[in-house]
């Protein structure tokens, strides 16, 4: 039980999305909760920054509309949130194919005909691929053997010729890895999550989810500005040397600053995402799709502008353009020439605004992969974040509500 001596019940480390929702749900059970973040500002990796009068994410990302734990604590229409074309743009060497959910966009229909993008075989394939991912119970996709995504789509039946063709270069930019040995059980999780429902950005950026999950904690619950150095007997302990007392202590950071909290915590490999960002006079593509490369010479672009127009000042563009790893000399002039191809334009005018490198961006998730681990470490102590269940803003959430579960049951609540 808690002690009478220290001011909360509970410390929350992080004020990524995990830590919010845990802490929230802390709150609703009556508990005194306090909220500690090492930088400026609330989201963790979900950061949105303005660049001369651009709005820039920190690192591409996309909110989807099926997350269970996003649905369940936000209202979405207070995001302004502005829909993705459903479905993508690939470039390869027979030109741009439009990859798109026939159910949402019936005149896309032709594109799906045979020869197109897909032969019979492979339309039918990924029809029931598609057909049990969107109508089975979750309960039952969660329990299937586990192997990895290249392995569960060649046993779909789908071809050799559409997993390169599509799947792989799509999914590199999900998983942020271009082999699709990422665990099936969460592929399918993804696919379900994408037929069900839709991709989108808030119109003030990706940190307006964090930010919208801040608002609803009482005030004065989260403090920024207070790293802390380590955990102690009675709670932790900032690099200041000022005590945070409190008999439950829940690590809500990155697996690297988890670990470093919490020597012996299993923590996952993880992935490195770099994003260029380019100012251009004109917008090259007039629609907000995303565009995936068949020669994975990146794992996507998309012209930011075209799905929120305010993310760029009047009379500009903002194309966003992702690829693995970190920058380095040279990089960008080869993205630079990658777009020129793939967009069909001139991108000499166009000015490289920022770059911006997340590391620890996902965890990796071969197969075996738990979706959701125990987030109980010792007593008094809890650790939670996407490293413990899923590469997700679902599964941030899901194990930070995990965590909260945990500490309840423990404190006989």
């Amino acid at each position: 039980m808690p002690t009478t001596s220290a001011p909360w019940d509970v410390l929350v480390i992080g004020a990524g999305v995990a830590g919010l929702a845990c802490a929230a749900d802390l709150l609703a059970a009556g508990l005194a909760v306090r909220v500690v973040e090492a930088s400026d500002g609330v989201g963790g990796r979900m950061r949105t920054d303005r660049v001369d009068g651009f709005v820039v994410d920190r690192g591409f990302q996309v909110f989807n509309t099926s997350y269970p734990q996003a649905r369940k604590r936000l209202v979405l229409r207070d995001l302004r949130l502005r829909p993705f074309t459903p479905g993508v743009l690939v470039h390869s060497d027979r030109g741009r194919q439009r990859f798109t959910d026939p159910t949402r966009r019936p005149r896309s229909l032709p594109d799906l005909l045979p020869g197109r993008l897909a032969g019979p075989r492979d339309l039918v394939a990924l029809a029931a691929l598609s057909a049990r991912d969107l109508l089975a119970p979750v309960g039952q996709v969660k329990r299937s053997a586990d192997r990895t995504t290249r392995t569960a789509l060649a046993e779909a039946g789908v071809s050799e010729e559409l997993v390169e063709r599509f799947f792989r270069p799509f999914l590199a930019g999900v998983f942020l890895e271009d082999e699709l040995e990422t665990s099936s059980r969460f592929f399918h999780l993804v696919w379900r999550s994408m037929l069900r429902g839709t991709l989108c950005l808030p119109a003030e950026g990706i940190a307006a989810v964090p930010l919208a999950l801040a608002a609803s904690l009482p005030p004065g619950t989260v403090r920024l500005e207070t790293p802390v150095a380590r955990l102690t007997d009675e709670g932790a302990e900032t690099v200041d040397a000022e005590p945070l007392p409190a008999p439950c202590v829940v690590v809500a950071t990155g697996p690297g600053p988890a670990a470093a909290l919490l020597p012996g915590i299993d923590v996952p490999a993880t992935r490195t995402v770099t994003t260029y960002y380019h100012a251009a006079p004109r917008s090259p593509l007039r629609e907000p799709s995303l565009l995936v490369d068949c020669r994975r010479r990146v794992l996507n672009t998309c012209v930011l502008s075209e799905v929120v127009p305010g993310h760029a000042p009047a009379g500009a563009a903002l194309v966003a353009t992702s690829v693995l790893g970190t920058d380095s000399d040279g990089r960008a002039g080869i993205v630079g020439q990658t777009l020129t191809e793939m967009y069909g334009t001139d991108t000499g005018r166009w000015d490289l605004l920022t770059v911006r490198t997340v590391a620890d961006a996902l965890p990796a998730m071969p197969p075996p992969q738990p979706l959701s681990r125990t987030t109980r470490v010792a007593p008094g102590r809890y650790v939670c974040g996407d490293h413990r269940a899923t590469g997700s803003v679902q599964g941030a959430l899901a194990s930070g509500a995990r965590a909260a579960r945990e500490v309840l049951r423990d404190l006989g609540r």
